[in-house]
């Protein structure tokens, strides 16, 4: 069975955990998703059946949106309400201005570490199941862009903002960044994922991966059994013959090919719409 299409991760559970459920309840085995939640987050998950779990690195999926609310005067080795140490019962206090002001801050360019708990792999393994463990390892710092900060709410000691950013971004290290510009101590007690792209949560409705595809169309003016069949393919009948990965569709499948140096040679073959 080919389905793509986005659920809804509840908290403090994995991506991994939560897809075997929906494996189980679709009654499919070959499933895969595409950008892990950590357990604490909730929200928008990619997923996909059979064939289609093969396109997750075509899909349009930025920008991402998320939803965050930071609990001040709290403090978390992995800066979410999943390990809070200390509880400062008398936080500062902070103007709505003063908020939307530090939030206007963060749009731009950000360079951060990563937390330690959280999916990002460390030789193969989660980093969280490290930082469980007590292993000590150490994170290299990324670069991420943050498209567009929303404040939504503020009722002490709880900040609520949405936050749109590039792919790849973790927002618990962004509300730290927040937090220092604020001059206060805090973690995350909520984090949703809004949406990546164009996928948003919608009951999970199975959706067309054509319309999500971030690959070129090239016009094949070859016979369609070439493809059926998977022969090798030759140049002449591309429209397209520049260096590039490109999207072939017919009535009944599609497929994506790449062409070097005027060899065209199939990435995916004959996938069933």
């Amino acid at each position: 069975m080919n389905r793509l299409f986005v659920v809804k991760k509840p908290v403090f559970i994995s991506s991994n955990f939560y897809l075997n459920r929906i494996k189980r309840k679709y009654k499919t085995k070959k499933a895969g998703f595409s950008g892990t939640l950590d357990p604490f987050a909730c929200g928008c998950l990619i997923v996909a059946f059979g064939q289609y779990s093969k396109l997750f690195r075509y899909l349009k999926k930025t920008p991402k949106s998320y939803r965050a609310t930071i609990f001040l005067g709290a403090e978390s080795n992995s800066l979410d309400i999943e390990n809070v140490e200390v509880t400062n019962l008398n936080p500062q206090l902070f103007s709505k201005a003063e908020i939307i002001e530090k939030l206007e801050s963060l749009k731009g360019t950000l360079e951060y570490l990563p937390p330690k708990y959280s999916a990002k792999k460390i030789d193969g393994q989660r980093a969280y199941n490290l930082a469980r463990e007590g292993i000590e390892f150490d994170m290299k710092k990324i670069t991420s862009q943050v498209f567009d900060v929303k404040f939504i709410n503020y009722s002490h000691p709880f900040i609520t903002f949405d936050i749109t950013v590039s792919e790849g971004s973790y927002i618990r290290s962004m509300a730290q960044i927040l937090l220092e510009r604020l001059g206060e101590v805090g973690t995350l007690s909520y984090l949703e994922r809004l949406h990546e792209g164009q996928f948003y949560f919608d009951n999970e409705k199975a959706l067309n991966p054509l319309e999500y595809l971030d690959l070129p169309l090239n016009n094949y003016t070859g016979t369609k059994e070439w493809f059926d069949l998977g022969k090798k393919l030759s140049i002449e009948y591309f429209e397209t013959k520049e260096d590039g990965e490109y999207l072939i569709i017919f009535d009944t499948f599609f497929a994506v090919i790449e062409i070097r140096d005027l060899e065209p040679k199939y990435i995916l073959n004959k996938v069933l719409l």
